[in-house]
């Protein structure tokens, strides 16, 4: 099935979470078309690690991709891709050498359920599927040229991998980093992958990304915060993931600096920010608006 065969998304009580299924569902169903054919572990694995999880990314492609005139079956693929490497960043963190989980999305995670090769490979195959998706995509060639260069950079040393160095250094380091530089690790480790996200549309469209990485530069810095809240407050079975583990490695947070009534009140300036770099485009971007205001009202 294909992401054109899916029904527009449905209104409800909660419209916020029904666009989110929706993008979800959207993903999905480019992710199984695309490895439709491949028989195996690996490919099982695959498509193991993609399901579960918010959609968020994909669904700032679509909103974004909407709000400049891409239609959803255009960017469907392009929402998939981001969701194909945003999997392949949790398989590989959660490996022994790396955060060393059991529990991703309240299921076992890649290594525990099959082992540590077939993880390794699985995460490789979604990155390298990522860009796939894209070079497929029905866009001009412009476009698929300026999405795929910005997500290397954004998915690289550059980004998120630079930021996942930094923050394993951290954990060796002889003193706990300080805010600034938290700040920074988390802008390149989670924010570089959002920030793309939000940019996704206007670069399909060939508009001007920067108002949407100034928007996506905020929301990253927010849900992480939010995350590190719930890392606090949370408990593992509605998170989906291991509670608690940064007090016990004793890593700096922008809990541990800023104490939980201030970090929840950075969340907040930083999602009235993100917001804010969308009034040129008024009501047409109340979808990312609310998008922000969901990513520090999650309970996961």
């Amino acid at each position: 099935m294909t992401g054109s065969a899916l029904r527009p998304a449905p209104a409800g009580p909660a419209p916020f979470d029904a666009a989110l299924s929706h993008a979800r569902a959207l993903a999905d169903a480019e992710l199984r078309r695309a490895l439709a054919d491949e028989p195996g572990p690996v490919a099982q694995a695959m498509l193991y690690a993609c399901e579960g999880g918010k959609a968020l990314r994909a669904f700032l492609v679509l909103a974004g991709g909407r709000l400049h005139g891409v239609a959803d079956p255009a960017a469907a693929p392009v929402a998939a891709a981001i969701e194909a490497l945003h999997a392949y960043s949790l398989v590989h963190d959660d490996l022994p050498c790396m955060d060393d989980d059991d529990l991703r999305r309240g299921r076992p995670t890649v290594h525990r359920k099959w082992d540590e090769a077939t993880a390794v490979l699985a995460g490789d195959a979604l990155q390298s599927l990522a860009f796939e998706l894209i070079a497929d995509a029905a866009l001009s060639a412009r476009a698929k040229v300026a999405l795929m260069g910005s997500l290397a950079r954004a998915a690289g040393v550059a980004g998120m991998v630079g930021g996942q160095a930094l923050d394993l250094a951290a954990e060796t380091a002889p003193a706990p980093l300080t805010l600034d530089q938290i700040t920074a690790l988390q802008a390149k480790k989670t924010g570089a992958l959002l920030s793309w996200s939000a940019a996704a549309g206007a670069r399909m469209a060939g508009g001007d990304p920067a108002p949407f990485l100034r928007y996506g530069d905020a929301l990253g810095l927010a849900f992480q915060i939010a995350d590190d809240l719930l890392d606090v407050e949370g408990d593992a079975a509605t998170v989906g993931k291991a509670t608690g583990k940064d007090a016990g490695r004793g890593k700096a947070t922008f809990v541990s600096l800023l104490g939980l009534d201030a970090a929840r009140a950075r969340a907040r300036s930083l999602t009235e920010e993100a917001c804010a770099a969308l009034d040129p485009f008024g009501p047409a971007a109340d979808p990312l608006r609310e998008a922000a205001r969901f990513v520090t009202t999650r309970r996961k």
